[in-house]
């Protein structure tokens, strides 16, 4: 998700395309005096692509075809608000838990055509599904408020992207790692595609990795592709409770073709390209306490152990480079070793989207809380994931190929790797 003005082409040449609170409810199935109650809502714009033939297709041949349907009949045996939304968060929490444990191995993987079980996309797809029908949902036994379905689906976000199930075990000597993902994007010029940061996510929670030091627990956590989301505090809330008391973390995300990038630098400038429901956000990212927010914070994780070592079959860059207005300046500059002193940002290392920004919103966070001489932390590029040479028609290609396949489990293999370096440095 490395997209400024150069990461938009590369995308596209490597892809081979030219929080609210809750209101008390009525009485079951009676709206507030003086009162309509109010109608569903339509389905948003990355809801509505979930009719296209290629996401059908990836929930059917997965099995996750049926987790909309067994929504829609669960919420229909409910008869109160409170008992509607832990329903919901329940069946979030199951479908991340199927989708991890499809990815590593365990449960059926989804009949005799099944896709092969390190793809991240019937996980998104799935919970469109089930976003949608909270969305259009309208209860027979008591009145849902316009507050109260946003919160409802808010709580199905979260417990579905494994951000309300952290928990690391082991004890004191076990190390601690913090990793996440993002769901697939710019899918209007290809609905197909997956995010290998998404399938390392599902491949990696819950896992123990072996370092230098003794064992390593990575636990992990996805995000949407959506500029509101952000802007509401989607990653301060998920990530806050954790970050004290982790050894590591580092935000993931889809890059340049054919290579990894940890990224030095990140920037506080959002760029407009558009997000998942097709929004484009041009600005300054809105944080807290904005008075005292910086253009600019860096990685700590050990960005030089990570691309001296030999941690698969593609090449690690040091990512240096930036975009900014020079101190006194009008137009943007590129500084290829980094910020100068009181420049304004324009892209960091990763960019100006949102990958950019989570790395931005992370390691801000990691300063505010006091923690950047202890904990290491940071942003890491994957490759573009590429379909094979004869698949890259979106319109008459496969869903999937081997070579495909290949891509994404060597990214994923390749980011384990990465991830057992930078503990081990640490």
């Amino acid at each position: 998700m490395r997209l400024g003005a150069l990461g938009v082409a590369a995308l596209l040449a490597g892809l081979g395309l030219p929080a609210s609170a809750s209101a008390a409810s009525p009485a079951p199935g009676r709206p507030a005096p003086g009162r309509t109650a109010p109608g569903p809502a339509a389905p948003t714009t990355e809801e509505a692509r979930l009719d296209r033939a290629a996401p059908q297709e990836i929930l059917r041949r997965s099995g996750f075809d049926s987790v909309a349907p067994e929504l829609e009949r669960a919420l229909g045996t409910t008869r109160s608000y409170d008992q509607a939304r832990r329903l919901v968060v329940r069946e979030g929490a199951a479908l991340w838990r199927r989708a991890v444990d499809r990815a590593q191995g365990r449960g059926p993987a989804g009949g005799r055509d099944a896709l092969s079980r390190d793809d991240d996309r019937p996980l998104y797809w799935a919970r469109l599904g089930m976003t949608r029908e909270l969305r259009g949902w309208e209860p027979t036994r008591f009145t849902l408020t316009a507050p109260q379905r946003a919160a409802i689906i808010g709580a199905l976000e979260r417990s579905s992207r494994g951000q309300d199930t952290v928990s690391y075990r082991g004890g004191k000597h076990v190390k601690r790692i913090l990793v996440t993902g993002f769901d697939p994007f710019t899918l209007d010029r290809d609905v197909r595609i997956s995010n290998p940061s998404g399938a390392t996510a599902l491949a990696l929670d819950g896992t123990t990795i072996r370092t230098a030091d003794g064992p390593a627990r990575i636990e992990a956590m996805t995000f949407p592709v959506r500029w509101q989301d952000f802007a509401d505090g989607a990653v301060e809330r998920a990530l806050r409770p954790h970050l004290p008391h982790v050894d590591l973390f580092t935000t993931i995300s889809q890059g340049r073709v054919g290579k990894f990038d940890v990224e030095r630098t990140n920037g506080a400038w959002r760029g407009g390209f558009p997000d998942n429901d097709n929004v484009s956000r041009t600005e300054t990212a809105p944080v807290t306490d904005p008075g005292t927010q910086p253009q600019w914070t860096s990685t700590t994780l050990p960005y030089k152990a990570i691309t001296e070592a030999r941690t698969g079959r593609f090449p690690v860059y040091d990512n240096t480079s930036v975009t900014e207005i020079p101190a006194g300046g009008t137009e943007p500059v590129v500084r290829p070793d980094g910020p100068t002193e009181g420049s304004t940002a324009r892209e960091g290392g990763g960019g100006n989207y949102l990958s950019n920004e989570i790395a931005y919103r992370a390691t801000l966070l990691r300063d505010r809380l006091g923690l950047h001489d202890r904990l290491p932390g940071g942003h890491v590029h994957t490759p573009v994931l590429q379909f094979g040479a004869g698949n890259t028609d979106p319109a008459t290609g496969e869903v999937t190929d081997p070579e495909f396949v290949r891509n994404r489990l060597d990214i994923i293999a390749q980011v384990r790797g990465i991830l057992r370096v930078a503990a081990s440095s640490s």
